[in-house]
């Protein structure tokens, strides 16, 4: 199976290409020099690239588009495209988990990584983040949920405080909230370990053993909670009425 495989769901833009031998490319491309993420303006180019390393859209069998959680921006960008995509190549559109992708990422990337849970945390903003819990072999253990730093190192402390195997923690949030999930027992890898950025790869893998959403139809996105945008509206709104 010849799959492209894309997320937005973070500041960082993931693409890559994989076929039967593996993958085939994979980028990472970070936010510009003013730190705001490129989605709009690099996205499609990337997509491009990598499915020109496949042989063109004709060899392509189908898309996987990461639906978050993650931010809302960033998320309609990337779902749009891949709906934009889908009805201009007529390819099966596949949605994945943003923090499974990144659970994934994690177990693959670490020397007997996929015999321990993996807990991707995601910088949720607002003093939050949004988490999973992964058991080896991809069971969802704690679906996608979105806490304070405090209440997950609490989940976690309550894990290890059951006899649980300790989960291999890592992600943009648990470097943002390193020091207080460590506090509370948490395995959080080093700043500098490369499971703490999604990986294009397990964005294929999960795609290729996905369904895909119907004909005619866009993954719905996994925002976990209501958008600032809305928030903003709501608060503009109550402010109007007095």
């Amino acid at each position: 199976m010849k799959i492209i495989g894309f997320d937005t769901a973070t500041d960082d833009i993931v693409v890559a290409a994989a076929d039967s031998s593996g993958m085939v490319s994979e980028s990472v491309l970070a936010p510009g020099e003013d730190g705001r993420p490129v989605h709009s303006e690099a996205l499609l180019g990337a997509v491009e690239r990598a499915v020109a390393k496949l042989g063109g859209w004709d060899s392509v069998d189908r898309i996987a588009v990461g639906i978050g959680p993650g931010t809302f921006t960033g998320l309609r960008i990337g779902i749009a495209s891949a709906g934009g995509l889908r009805l201009a190549t007529g390819k099966p559109l596949v949605p994945v988990s943003t923090l499974e992708a990144l659970a994934r990422t994690i177990q693959l990337g670490e020397l007997g990584g996929e015999d321990r849970p993996a807990l991707p945390v995601l910088d949720a903003r607002r003093g939050e983040v949004f988490a999973a819990l992964v058991a080896p072999g991809g069971r969802v253990v704690w679906p996608p949920f979105v806490c304070s730093p405090r209440d997950l190192g609490g989940r976690i402390e309550s894990l290890i405080a059951e006899g649980q195997p300790s989960p291999r923690v890592a992600g943009p949030g648990a470097v943002r909230f390193r020091d207080e999930l460590k506090q509370h027992g948490a395995d959080v890898a080093g700043s500098a370990a490369g499971i703490h950025r999604l990986g294009g790869r397990a964005i294929c893998e999960l795609g290729a053993g996905a369904d895909p959403v119907a004909p005619g139809t866009t993954p719905e996105p996994d925002y976990l909670r209501v958008p600032d945008a809305q928030l903003w509206l709501e608060r503009d709104g109550r402010d109007a009425e007095t």
